[in-house]
């Protein structure tokens, strides 16, 4: 067995018994691929799909409930305001992806192991199935109110091909300011939250601009409609892999510190500093 550096010795032994618990934890929470924080970051998952479908759902659904209350502004707003929350409140949990089709861009562009990716889908569906059966619970109202469906005008491939730029866009900002390059953090919330606001305002007549899988599978499943809803599977699942192929182009293969740290969860952003324990 290799000796270990005096040098390491030292400044463990430096550390007094709290600081040392502290770094353990900091360590352990930090290592994305310690399976015993995988419970804390699909919670996360679950909770701020939740939450996301609660806004976006709930739009709908209470805008029948109370007609001229909640304007086309307020419903494409509203999940706009609550996803950069989410981001800001929970994203250093667990990437706060809230969407299979960001799951699954993370995984295309190696930024997260493709093993995590069915726990993280399968949380997502579940947090968005909880959000819509409480919205029907509370305003009594069918959960189809708050979910998607193609204007009936327009066939569903023209609602597919929304579905399907829009999310081109919206993974382009997600993976473009998880770069190394433009890694701006937490405020790439700001540009993600404004993304699904300005895509909403003129996107949604046709599709409802959901972009996001989940999103309109909770309000379907409580309501019973899966009407046109491979839609809004293959419209955002090819363009968040469309939307990786962007990525190679403009910034070269992915998987390096920052957009791993981005599209898994990094509870710490700043170097621990053993010194300041002393």
């Amino acid at each position: 067995m290799a000796a270990v550096p005096s040098s390491v010795t030292t400044g463990v032994q430096a550390l007094g018994p709290i600081a040392r618990y502290e770094q353990e934890i900091i360590d352990r929470v930090e290592d994305f691929d310690d399976p015993r924080q995988e419970w804390r970051r699909l919670i996360s998952e679950a909770l701020g799909t939740f939450f996301l479908v609660l806004a976006a759902a709930g739009g709908g659904m209470m805008g029948h409930a109370f007609p001229g209350v909640i304007t086309h502004t307020d419903a494409v707003v509203a999940p706009a305001l609550t996803v950069m929350a989410i981001i800001l409140f929970m994203g250093k949990v667990s990437g706060a992806h809230l969407n299979p089709a960001v799951s699954i861009a993370f995984a295309l562009r190696r930024d997260f192991p493709w093993r995590r990716v069915p726990g993280y889908i399968v949380v997502q569906l579940a947090g968005a199935t909880l959000a819509a059966l409480f919205l029907h619970a509370v305003i009594n109202v069918s959960a189809t109110f708050g979910s998607n469906y193609v204007a009936s005008s327009y066939s569903a491939g023209a609602a597919f091909w929304i579905e399907f730029i829009l999310t081109v866009g919206l993974v382009s900002v997600i993976l473009g300011t998880a770069s190394g390059a433009q890694n701006v953090g937490l405020f790439g919330a700001f540009g993600v939250g404004g993304y699904i606001a300005l895509a909403g305002l003129w996107g949604s007549p046709i599709s409802g601009a959901s972009m996001n899988p989940a999103r309109t599978f909770g309000p379907d499943l409580v309501g019973g409609n899966f009407s046109n809803y491979l839609v809004y599977v293959a419209g955002p699942i090819a363009g968040a892999a469309v939307a990786v192929g962007i990525a190679f182009v403009l910034r070269g293969r992915g998987g390096g510190a920052s957009g791993s740290g981005a599209g898994q969860g990094s509870l710490f952003t700043e170097i621990h500093d053993a010194a300041a324990d002393r």
